[in-house]
């Protein structure tokens, strides 16, 4: 299967210790916030990193292949090498996926910065890599703002993201 095929079919892909995880089609809701969230990171992004949505992997072991909602990283990136960002969209059948699963290989694997958005409750949850694990920076409700540093500068307000 190749990505173009992945994409085709509305599924997301990825492998987690040699067992295939698919993801069904995301709801209306769940597109329109990676897109806000891509459009504000684009704007913010320095011209030595990119902002991918959907389509770079990250693949940390030969058995293992993730594929965020949104990742940032530098323009020339491999996917052997972590990402500056992995962001993941909450969605009822995404959700244990993406907060327990996911969050442990990110951060297992050396990836700086998680995020996690949802648009139901229009929340963002900010979690940077320290010594001892992603600590989590701050959780972002609705109208609020939180200034983000890594991987770069940007203003996140959740509301903005998920309208």
């Amino acid at each position: 299967m190749t990505t173009l095929e992945a994409t085709r079919d509305g599924r997301r892909y990825e492998v987690v210790n040699g067992r295939l995880l698919i993801t069904g089609a995301q709801p209306p809701a769940h597109h329109a916030a990676v897109i806000a969230l891509m459009v504000v990171l684009k704007q913010a992004c320095p011209p030595d990193l990119l902002v991918s949505v959907g389509s770079l992997a990250f693949r940390p072991t030969p058995h293992t292949t993730l594929r965020s909602d949104l990742l940032v990283c530098p323009r020339n990136y491999t996917a052997t090498q972590p990402p500056a960002l992995a962001v993941e969209v909450l969605s009822p059948s995404t959700r244990t996926t993406d907060v327990v699963l996911k969050r442990a290989l990110y951060e297992t694997h050396h990836v700086p910065s998680y995020w996690l958005l949802d648009p139901t409750t229009q929340e963002l949850t900010i979690l940077d890599l320290t010594p001892t694990g992603y600590t989590c920076q701050a959780v972002v409700q609705a109208e609020e703002t939180f200034h983000a540093t890594l991987p770069f500068p940007v203003d996140l307000t959740p509301t903005a993201l998920t309208r």
